[in-house]
Order: C-alpha cells, then structure tokens, then sequence
C-alpha cells in the first residue's frame, strides 16, 4: 500500500534577474515501511524535495498525495539542534511541546524509547556531555516522539566521523525497523544508501528529474553493517556511481 505519491512536482526559485529550475517533474511512490534513499549530485535540489515534503517549502506545480489524512512528518537534519540548556529528557519533548500540551503518555513513550536505544542514564545529562552520535540519536528520539507517519533524513551522518558514521547508521536502521517506520533519506554516500535502503533514487543534474531508481536486494539483508558484505553490494555500488552526474 503506498503511503505517499509525487506526481510531476517541479520547483522554480525567482530571484530579480532570473528563474533557477531546481526539480523538474519528479515522480515516485513509497510503500509503508519502506526506506528510500535520494542520491545526486550537489545542488541538485535532493533536500529541497525534504522541505517540500515537509511543508516547509512549496512546490512550483505537481502534486503530493499521503494515504492518510493529516500525516506526520518527522524531519531529522544534518545537526542535532539540541538546545545545550536543556536536558536530554527535555530536548526529547520539543516536538511535543510545540504540537500543544503534552500527555502522560507522551511522556512515558519518550522515556520509553530513552530506554530501548540506551539513552536513559543519560536523561538528565545536558547535550555538552554527549558524543556526536549520543546526540544524533537524541535528535531521532525527539523525533519519533512526535509518532510521524514519515521521518525525512537529511545527511543525518554527515558531521560525523566515519567510524561514529558506520555505527550510528546501524543504530538509526534499527530503531526504524523496530519503530516500524517509514524513511526517505538524503545521502552523498552510496554506501549508507545502498546498506540502509530498499530503493534507491538516482537525482540527476539541475534541474533534477528522477533519472534511474534501483530496488536493492541483497543476499542475507541485515543491518548496514553486514549489508555492506553481501555479494551484491559492491555491483550496485558500481552502477549507481555511472549513473551519477559527477565529473571529476
């Protein structure tokens, strides 16, 4: 069953001596439960489509169609944003505050998902003593506590090291999988896109068009980690790395 449909969206950006054409006509459908990954060059306009998805933007023309009436969306950027005054615990509530008064229920799901991930020692810690991906994993957290229908993943590795990287893409896959949550991730790393996703969309060049979309199947599909190792990874590497518009 499809959870969300992209019909034909384009977006322009004016400014006082010309039109920037960003995406052009771009089309998919996502089934519930499933990750996608956008891949693309830089600038194609990969986490502009996030912000249209998100609302936060407008597309130019075309049309966006979610299952359910009122869909939430969850949106997890490249920093954490967590407020350094405020405590773990309390930087997981956010969402919630701004949604309007928070529930008992709300406040037992956080500390809930505090626990499940390892994070619950830490609740009353301040953001200041927490590694890069203890951080990360609070932004997810406050994130899932919203209850979203679709989480946007925008780069959300990408300020880490690659050993933190690795690990927290591992944390993040599995916490998805368990929450039983739809994704669409952006990512310059085909790897993490290839480990992590079950389709893959190739972003072409501005103005962006859906140039190729793979559906990645792996032999003994786990976790990202062990993905990585599996005799189909590093043939999927290959064409999508062809299909990219990179010039070097």
């Amino acid at each position: 069953m499809s959870i969300l449909k992209v019909a034909h969206l384009s977006k322009n950006y004016h400014d006082l001596k010309d039109e920037i054409k960003a995406l052009k006509d771009i089309s998919f459908e996502m089934e519930d439960q499933e990750f996608i990954s956008i891949v693309g060059p830089s600038g194609c306009g990969k986490s502009t489509l996030l912000s249209i998805l998100s609302g936060l933007d407008k597309a130019s023309s075309g049309t966006i169609e979610f299952s359910k009436k009122n869909c939430k969306i969850g949106y997890m950027l490249q920093k954490d944003s967590l407020f350094p005054w405020k405590t773990v615990y309390e930087n997981c509530l956010i969402g919630l505050k701004i949604e309007g008064p928070i529930q008992e229920e709300d406040k037992k799901e956080v500390l809930r998902l505090l626990k499940t991930y390892g994070l619950y020692e830490f609740k009353d810690k301040y953001p200041k003593s927490l590694s890069g991906g203890m951080r990360q994993r609070v932004a997810l957290i406050r994130t899932l506590a919203i209850k979203p229908d679709i989480l946007l993943l925008d780069e959300p590795f990408s300020a880490l090291d690659y050993q933190t990287r690795l690990a927290l893409s591992e944390d993040v896959y599995n916490i998805i999988k368990k929450e039983k949550k739809t994704a669409i991730m952006v990512t310059h790393d085909l790897a993490e896109a290839i480990s992590m996703s079950n389709r893959i969309l190739i972003f072409s060049k501005r103005p962006s068009t859906v140039k190729k979309i793979y559906k990645v199947q792996l032999t003994n599909r786990k976790g990202p980690i062990n993905n990585r190792k599996c005799p189909e990874f590093n043939t999927y590497y290959d064409l999508i790395w062809r299909d990219l518009d990179v010039h070097i």
